[in-house]
């Protein structure tokens, strides 16, 4: 199911997944203009009843597996943005919210991170626990990125010459606890430097919050494997 209150948003939507030649969207999918925000109140059946601050003016959304919310809340106000996060956790099992990997995405993403812990949701990744966020606002802060095709137009558009770029984003997943996993050890949170005989890790860890990693030859197995990692990888690698 797919909502926007934008009726050309969902119908750029509908062609961009149709003429896409990856399945990104399913063909009985649901393309609906409304609201995000929903009503305050439990979810339809009652399985959370989370915290978070609805409109008043309208029907909650619809019950849901996986709720994303992506590259949505910068687009709206702060007191919308704070509807619409407590709407996701009221519907689904599990919510992911995305924003774009800058300083300001990344308060908006640990803004609905506090928001989805408060509504009893268990943090999934990118933190390896539901602990407050041990980057310093205004040092540093929390994203990753992801290398996306540019076709002709998009490099024209983009006055751009390779024919890729790399996306930075920042997100967190979340889940109630009768369907979230156990946490990762450690999340590289840096893209991993590769020196010979050695890797070098920034790591975000459960029990020492950021911390380096060195990994090198004698460390075997994992050396091998920390040669193969990537920025956003869980570390050590889950077997």
């Amino acid at each position: 199911t797919v909502l926007d209150r934008s009726e050309p948003a969902l119908a750029l939507g509908r062609e961009l997944a149709g003429a896409c030649t990856v399945d990104l969207a399913p063909p009985a999918a649901e393309w609906s203009v409304r609201s995000l925000t929903g009503a305050d109140g439990a979810a339809p059946d009652g399985r959370h009843g989370g915290s978070g601050t609805g409109t008043g003016g309208g029907e909650e959304l619809p019950a849901a597996d996986l709720v994303t919310v992506s590259y949505v809340l910068g687009e709206l106000p702060e007191r919308e943005q704070t509807a619409v996060v407590g709407a996701a956790a009221r519907a689904g099992r599990a919510v992911v919210v995305t924003e774009p990997g800058t300083p300001e995405g990344y308060a908006r993403v640990i803004a609905a991170r506090d928001l989805l812990v408060a509504a009893g949701l268990r943090v999934l990744a990118p933190c390896p626990h539901s602990a407050p966020c041990p980057m310093v606002p205004g040092e540093d802060w929390c994203h990753f990125a992801a290398r996306v095709s540019r076709s002709s137009l998009h490099r024209q558009v983009k006055g751009g010459s390779l024919p890729y770029e790399d996306e930075k984003f920042s997100y967190v997943a979340a889940a109630y606890p009768e369907v979230a996993g156990g946490p990762a050890a450690g999340r590289i949170v840096r893209r991993p430097q590769k020196r010979k005989g050695q890797v070098l890790l920034e790591l975000c860890t459960a029990e020492n919050g950021l911390r380096p990693a060195t990994v090198t030859k004698r460390h075997g197995a994992d050396y091998r494997a920390a040669r193969d990692v990537k920025w956003g990888d869980v570390w050590p690698p889950e077997v």
